[in-house]
């Protein structure tokens, strides 16, 4: 039976090809969108969670409250031990210290006297310490335009853009001046090993990146650390893991009156991100289930109409003498075989486009030059286990529905009315 059924496919074209097309057409652009949007969409949070927030973050209670004037003298202290407690409590985590200065770029000439400032956004990381992640959760090395990681003390990385305004080269010295956790001024030489392009402007335009045992140093911040950012081993932000271990670590210090108790945070709690995660699932939710549904009413109707326009075929079988139930039958097993046929093509498809999509994205750098929100400049889609049915499954049943339903038909044709058509 399957093979007959697969034969008359292939010879009948009229009926079989554009059922095909469409369903191909329908699945891939699917699986197409729905992987693009996942991936847009969930590369703005996974940017911010290595960047800014973490999975989770500790700070100081006064911090917290005061985060966007990064005021370093409201710190955390004794963070080395701090670490080593929550690798304990918590192993499932990889935990870093990170430190965020403002202060102002000087590049002297070969006289010393200035001859370009500008104001700077440092980031101290733990550079040196290969156990951190932090060059590979930054993509530090593939990011570095010219020159290297800084090998030594004394070292920086800046950015690209930044760079090139004050016109700075590989090995060219620069002063940082700025001030100190207890208020005072503080002035430190750096020596230029790498230029940085990110893609995000709000980083390539001032940043100045250390190690932070430079910048504790610096800034008299010793065994000290304006944050302490958690990262799940996976690397995937979930938040009920995320929730768990805030809860747990908060209720440590919950009767805690001091400013300075440590407090943590969960990425949603963040920048505002509880709004847009939320926003994100239900709107790619709801994109796709709209899309699937149009997908499917298409195919529905494809299915209909094929049926309609094989009525006088199923009469000429009819008359025949061919059973009804056979007919009918017959009918779905060829619908099953048609959807097959173009969900496999439209995913196979669909598929790939998402894997090109994820391996190059959409590079979208030209229109955020004078942007300061933190999102890649490629845009890449996101290959995820629900991509090999969610175009799949649709395009299989709502081909064969259409069919079943105009396959309804068959039972009502009657003999006499068959010869008159069949005389005409």
């Amino acid at each position: 039976m399957i093979k007959f059924l697969i034969t008359g496919i292939l010879r009948d074209k009229n009926r079989s090809l554009l059922p095909i097309i469409i369903i191909t057409i329908g699945v891939a652009l699917t699986i197409t969108l729905s992987g693009f949007m996942k991936g847009v969409l969930g590369d703005i949070v996974d940017q911010n969670a290595k960047y800014e927030t973490g999975h989770v973050k500790i700070m100081t209670r006064a911090y917290k409250e005061n985060k966007d004037q990064l005021p370093n003298d409201l710190c955390l202290l004794g963070v080395d031990e701090m670490i080593d407690s929550l690798q304990m409590r918590f192993p499932q985590t990889q935990w870093v210290k990170r430190i965020k200065f403002g202060g102002l770029i000087d590049v002297p000439d070969s006289k010393g006297n200035t001859k370009g400032q500008g104001p700077a956004l440092g980031m101290a990381l733990e550079l040196f310490n290969n156990k951190s992640g932090e060059a590979e959760r930054l993509n530090i090395e593939s990011s570095i335009i010219s020159g290297s990681m800084p090998q030594k003390s004394g070292g920086a990385l800046i950015g690209f853009s930044f760079a090139d305004k004050l016109g700075l080269q590989i090995g060219d010295t620069v002063t940082y001046f700025g001030t100190t956790m207890n208020g005072s001024m503080t002035f430190q030489n750096f020596v230029i090993s790498g230029t940085v392009r990110f893609g995000t402007a709000a980083l390539d335009k001032g940043t100045i990146i250390i190690d932070i045992s430079d910048a504790q140093k610096v800034l008299d911040m010793m065994d000290g650390a304006g944050e302490i950012l958690g990262y799940l081993n996976d690397g995937i932000y979930v938040d009920e893991k995320a929730k768990q271990m805030s809860d747990e670590f908060n209720a440590l210090y919950k009767n805690s009156d001091d400013e300075f108790a440590p407090v943590m945070q969960r990425l949603k709690e963040q920048n505002n991100l509880a709004g847009y995660i939320d926003l994100v699932d239900t709107f790619s939710s709801l994109f796709v289930l709209i899309f699937v549904l149009a997908m499917s009413i298409v195919l529905w109707n494809t299915g209909l109409l094929g049926g309609l326009r094989r009525y006088q075929e199923f009469g000429i079988r009819l008359a025949l003498g061919e059973d009804k139930g056979r007919i009918y039958r017959s009918n779905i097993y060829e619908a099953v075989l048609i959807g097959a046929i173009g969900s496999i093509i439209g995913s196979i498809i669909g598929l790939s486009v998402v894997y090109y999509l994820q391996v190059y994205g959409i590079d979208i750098s030209g229109m955020l030059q004078n942007s300061s929100m933190m999102m890649p400049s490629i845009m890449r889609a996101r290959f995820t286990t629900e991509l090999l049915y969610i175009g799949f499954i649709p395009g299989l049943f709502a081909m064969v529905l259409g069919n079943m339903l105009s396959g309804i038909g068959i039972y009502k044709r009657e003999t006499a009315t068959l010869f008159k058509e069949l005389e005409v």
